[in-house]
C-alpha cells in the first residue's frame, strides 16, 4: 500500500495546473490521497476558485494515473485564497485580501462591461468579491448590476456597499444625482475615491475588482501609486490606435511596480445579429500580439456582440443573463487565469514588517 501511494504521489506531482502553468503541489497541506484497492480519491488546497477548475484536473490526473492501474474515483479541491503582496510601501486593507485594477489606455474599448462580468465570474466560482467603481466622470457600474439609491452610514463616517447579483458594490454613481456631471478636478477626484476605498465596508473579501479611470493621466497614475494592488488586467481591442494607448497601460503599471495579470481582447470579430457572421472589422489578433510582445498572460477575447452591450445595459451582464453561453464560459475562464494568476504572487507579509512613524522632536 505504501509503494502505491508514493506512486500515485510521484505521478501527481508531474501534473500540470492547467491554469496556473505549474506543478500541483503534493504535500499534506495540499493534497489528500485515499486508496481503496484500485479506487483513488483525491482532495487538492488551491490558491483560486476551485469551482470551475476540476473538469481539466480531473481529466490530467486520470492520466497520469492510468499507466498505475489505477482508477479516479472522486476528485475535489478546496479553495484557500490568501492575501498577497502588494505594492512596497503600501499595505493591503483588512479584510479585503486582493485587489485587482482592471484598466484601459483609453475609453470606450469595453473596460467596465469586463469589470463587471469579471467580478460576477469570480462570484459564480466560489469567490466572495466586491467592485469599486472607480471611473469617477462615467460611473457605469450602478446601471450594469441594475442597482440605484445610497450607501447607509449608520456612524456618519463609513458607508455599506449595495448588493448586486451576489457581490459587493460602491461607485460615485450612488451619490450624486444621476443626471449630475462631477466637475472635479484631479486632486479631489483622487481623494474621493481614495475615500470610496478606504470608508466602504467591505467586510470579508477574496477579490476587489477597481474599474479604473481610462487613461494614464494623472488620476490613473495616481491611483496605480495609492491604492494596494495585487495587479492589473489591460483591457484593448484590435484596433492599432487602442493597442498604442493599451500599451501606454501596461507601462505604466510596470513602473510603480504593479504585475499585469494579463490582457483581455475585447471587440475581436463582429457577430452579426441577423444572421451570425462573423468578421474582424477592427483588425486580428492585436491584444494576443500585445501580450506576447510583452511577456504577458493572453487571457482570452470576446466579440463584438449586440447581446453583451443590451445585457450589460439591463442590468444583468451576459455572465448574469446567459450563464450557459460560450461568451459566459469566456469570461469564466479569463476569471479562472486571473486568479490562478494571483496565486502565484508572493504571499503578503507586511503584518511582520514594522510600522515607521516619524516624530518631531
Amino acid at each position: 500500500m505504501s509503494n502505491t501511494l508514493q506512486s500515485v504521489k510521484n505521478a501527481l506531482a508531474s501534473v500540470i495546473d492547467p491554469y496556473t502553468q505549474k506543478r500541483l503541489t503534493i504535500t499534506p497541506e495540499d493534497c489528500q490521497i485515499t486508496l481503496d484497492g484500485s479506487a483513488v480519491d483525491i482532495t487538492l488546497s488551491l490558491g483560486y476558485p476551485s469551482q470551475g477548475a476540476l473538469a481539466s484536473l480531473q481529466a490530467r490526473v486520470q492520466e497520469v494515473l492510468q499507466p498505475l492501474s489505477l482508477e479516479l474515483r472522486s476528485i475535489q479541491a478546496h479553495t484557500h485564497i490568501i492575501t498577497h503582496e502588494v505594492q512596497k510601501n503600501l499595505r493591503p486593507i483588512p479584510g479585503v485580501k486582493n485587489i485587482i485594477a482592471v484598466a484601459s489606455g483609453k475609453g470606450g474599448v469595453g473596460k467596465s462591461t469586463t469589470a463587471v462580468n469579471l467580478a460576477l465570474a469570480l462570484k459564480q466560482l466560489g469567490a466572495k468579491v466586491g467592485l469599486l467603481d472607480a471611473d469617477i466622470y462615467g460611473p457605469s457600474v450602478p446601471i450594469m448590476l441594475g442597482l440605484s439609491g445610497r450607501p447607509k452610514s449608520p456612524d456618519g463616517k463609513t458607508m455599506w456597499p449595495l448588493e448586486g447579483h451576489g457581490i459587493k458594490a460602491n461607485s460615485i454613481g450612488f451619490l450624486i444625482e444621476e443626471d449630475s456631471a462631477a466637475i472635479w478636478r484631479g486632486p479631489m477626484v483622487t481623494q474621493a475615491l481614495q475615500q470610496l476605498l478606504g470608508q466602504t465596508n467591505w467586510g470579508q473579501l477574496d477579490y476587489l475588482v477597481i474599474d479604473m479611470p481610462p487613461g494614464t493621466g494623472d488620476i490613473a497614475l495616481t491611483m496605480a501609486q495609492k491604492v494596494p494592488l495585487v495587479g492589473a488586467i489591460i483591457i484593448t481591442t484590435p484596433q492599432d490606435l487602442a493597442l498604442a494607448d493599451a500599451r501606454r497601460g501596461l507601462r505604466m503599471f510596470q513602473k510603480v511596480d504593479v504585475p499585469i495579470l494579463g490582457i483581455v481582447e475585447n471587440m475581436a470579430t463582429h457577430i452579426c445579429s441577423n444572421c451570425g457572421h462573423e468578421e474582424p472589422i477592427f483588425g486580428e489578433h492585436g491584444g494576443r500580439d500585445l501580450a506576447t510582445r510583452y511577456h504577458q498572460q493572453w487571457l482570452g477575447s470576446l466579440p463584438l456582440k449586440m447581446s453583451i452591450r443590451s445585457q450589460t445595459d439591463s442590468g444583468y451582464p451576459t455572465v448574469i443573463a446567459e450563464p450557459d453561453s460560450e461568451i459566459a464560459e469566456i469570461y469564466r475562464n479569463v476569471a479562472l487565469l486571473v486568479a490562478a494568476n494571483i496565486a502565484l504572487q508572493p504571499k503578503d507579509t507586511s503584518a511582520f514588517k514594522p510600522t515607521v512613524v516619524a516624530r518631531k522632536e
